[in-house]
């Protein structure tokens, strides 16, 4: 039995090794671009949170989750999370879009012919997930 395939079994591995042994990771650099308001109505909103997400290294990553908290004039607003892999290729951007889970409570004053009546809002739900533009 021949000893050359372990020989190049032996070579590649310790090849990989070498290659592996000179990679650095460098944080992807997240920043939130906009918020965009999709929908507006008397018991809440749609909103989708949207990111420029910029991998630095020389090699694609994968993300497995990502979690957002908004907050608005110092109150936490709501949340965003997106368990969906974002498949980050290397030395490039990437725009990444969130939903926000929101609630609203509120009340509506009318002017009715039967006179001023309020009436109590209430809202809450998750926005649909927007796709994922590279």
């Amino acid at each position: 039995m021949s000893k050359w395939p372990l020989a190049v079994a032996v070579a590649v591995i310790t090849s990989a090794c070498a290659t592996l042994r000179g990679l650095t990771f460098q944080d992807p650099q997240i920043e939130l671009r906009e918020i965009e308001v999709v929908g507006v109505g008397l018991t809440g909103g749609t909103l989708n949170l949207a990111f420029d997400v910029y991998n630095p290294n020389d090699y694609r990553i994968r993300s497995t989750r990502m979690e957002v908290g908004i907050d608005l004039e110092g109150r936490h607003f709501g949340d965003a999370l997106l368990e969906r892999p974002l498949d980050l290729s290397p030395t490039n951007h990437s725009r990444v879009v969130l939903p926000v889970a929101y609630a609203v409570t509120g009340r509506v004053s009318l002017d009715t012919p039967l006179g001023d009546k309020a009436v109590a809002l209430t809202g809450k739900g998750n926005v649909p997930l927007a796709k994922l533009l590279k």
